[in-house]
């Protein structure tokens, strides 16, 4: 493991940020930070860069205490984009560029070589005031990976892009991964979760209630949805409730989710009171599906 959270507890001014938090993200490797706004993960994005510490528990990187000076071998692209409206891009790619430790020889032949990359050559001399969103965040994606961490930090990346290139900077990333970099990947985007990430953790009210990887957690779930092809419209039953229900060439097809744990024939039973079954599949839920369903069961614990 290249990083490892430890029992982290963290509390602004009575709000308990992060409760116990414990992860482990394998090197090389995609790993998906998720959680709804307020869960905790800004704050444990913010620990492990050092901007804060933990009230308790320990951050290690490849296997040793993390300390300010680690933080050089991070690259961390904030939700909230830093880069200075006022600067010209040039300059400034190549002054975050010098803050992570590289000659400006060396820094000035990568900037080269990812401008080139991403067609941006025409930019160099532009303020970022002059950028769009996408622009800009071309321009931070850029100075974010241009000393080689070894440890990437993405914080809903494809925001302000369109679909081309949020599809480019998919393969950006999974590139780098393939290079020996390990990316931890902070989105509300299921979909860029799916496609990107072999582990997850989801973190609600401060603490982690699912973790695993992305495959074994989808697995899991699968048999609490199913699909029933029928003569007609049924309504929720006593173990079941349907969650879509559309007309397809004769036939209606509903997407059922259990509401318990009983057997699938005595679903089907209940069904069968009110319509013909012609065919009857479990489903394999997305991690949106896996989401929200966590997320509201967390909140009906709660209450």
């Amino acid at each position: 493991m290249i990083l490892e959270i430890r029992d982290v507890v963290k509390q602004y001014s009575g709000h308990l940020a992060l409760n116990g938090v414990s992860l482990s993200v394998p090197r090389a490797s995609v790993y998906g930070l998720l959680g709804p706004n307020g869960a905790g993960k800004t704050t444990l994005i913010r620990i492990i860069n050092c901007i804060t510490a933990p009230d308790s528990g320990e951050v290690l990187l490849n296997g040793k205490r993390m300390t300010p000076k680690d933080v050089e071998r991070i690259g961390y692209l904030p939700e909230e984009r830093g880069l200075y409206k006022k600067m010209k891009v040039g300059e400034q790619a190549l002054y975050l560029a010098r803050l992570k430790g590289m000659t400006k020889t060396d820094a000035l032949k990568a900037l080269k070589y990812w401008f080139e990359k991403f067609e941006i050559q025409d930019w160099w001399g532009k303020k970022i005031e002059e950028l769009s969103k996408g622009m800009a965040q071309k321009v931070q994606f850029v100075t974010t990976i241009l000393h080689k961490p070894e440890l990437l930090i993405f914080d809903e990346p494809f925001s302000g892009f369109d679909p081309v290139n949020t599809d480019m900077l998919k393969r950006e990333i999974l590139a780098l991964r393939d290079q020996g970099a390990t990316i931890i990947f902070s989105t509300h985007n299921m979909s860029s979760v799916e496609e990107l990430c072999e582990n997850i953790s989801l973190v609600n009210n401060s603490k982690i209630v699912l973790q695993g990887n992305i495959d074994d957690i989808r697995a899991s779930y699968t048999h609490k949805t199913m699909l029933v092809r029928s003569a007609n419209v049924f309504q929720a039953g006593h173990f079941y409730e349907p969650v879509s229900q559309e007309a397809k060439n004769g036939t209606v097809e509903t997407v059922i989710r259990k509401t318990g744990d009983e057997d699938n024939n005595v679903i089907l039973q209940e069904i069968m009171k009110q319509t013909q079954i012609y065919s009857f599949e479990e489903l394999r839920p997305t991690m949106n599906d896996i989401f929200i369903e966590t997320v509201k069961n967390v909140k009906q614990i709660k209450q």
